[in-house]
């Protein structure tokens, strides 16, 4: 009688725990249906731009640089970086050859070392030295210009190249319609032009109104001709010319 006593205890125990659970469960369910629905993940909208991952050579060295000489370099970092005249082995400084544009081509012939001016504005910090690249344009041969392209220090090396330039011709590297190749070619903006394809027309300098790519209104220094490009859907919808 006292094993019946104990097995049916054990039974009725079990039994309560079961019915515990079984609450327990669908007051959880219950409160998970009462419970405002999670905010949606914000959804990104990626284009055949955003996967063109452009080459890096990551310099440490004077010598990985020169690893470029002979080749052809085109412009990403458009109106930001001065050039000089480059002739006898020397630079310029007293006169100013123009500013590097986007997707200008240019023949790589040498880097070397040399003091920054003392007069010019330069983007690249001075350093002991700055290193200069000496190159010609893809329009004359004959002519040499060199422009900062960073510097050495104490610590060694710091170069600016693969944000500087193409390593690759980046006609080939973005699909888009001749007349926006052609508006780039002449630096000009166009409607219908995404941010890409403006900075590489106008120049990198800018200053935008918000955070939000492509859905934005951005000033465009151009060298001294400023103008605001109101961007929708990452297309230009109005172009206005403005003071920087």
């Amino acid at each position: 009688m006292e094993n019946f006593r104990k097995i049916a205890l054990g039974f009725t125990l079990l039994f309560a725990v079961i019915i515990g659970i079984r609450v327990y469960l669908i007051h959880q369910e219950r409160e998970e249906a009462n419970a405002p629905a999670a905010p949606a993940a914000p959804t990104t909208h990626t284009t055949d731009d955003d996967l063109v991952i452009p080459r890096k050579i990551l310099p440490s060295t004077l010598a990985d640089a020169k690893a470029l000489i002979g080749s052809p370099v085109w412009v990403s970092a458009g109106g930001q970086i001065d050039y000089y005249p480059y002739t006898g082995h020397a630079i310029d400084f007293a006169h100013t050859a123009g500013t590097l544009l986007g997707v200008d081509e240019l023949q790589v012939k040498d880097f070397i070392l040399a003091p920054a001016s003392k007069t010019s504005a330069m983007r690249i910090p001075r350093g002991n030295k700055q290193v200069f690249m000496v190159f010609t344009r893809d329009n004359d041969s004959a002519k040499e210009f060199a422009a900062p392209i960073g510097y050495v220090d104490g610590t060694g090396y710091t170069f600016y190249l693969d944000t500087i330039f193409f390593y690759d011709d980046p006609h080939t590297l973005y699909h888009w319609p001749k007349p926006v190749w052609d508006a780039i070619a002449q630096h000009q903006e166009i409607l219908g032009m995404n941010e890409r394809q403006t900075m590489l027309a106008l120049g990198q300098v800018s200053a935008s109104d918000g955070t939000e790519r492509g859905d934005r209104t951005v000033r465009y220094y151009n060298l001294g001709k400023s103008f605001s490009v109101t961007f929708e859907n990452d297309k230009a919808t109005s172009i206005q010319p403005t003071s920087f």
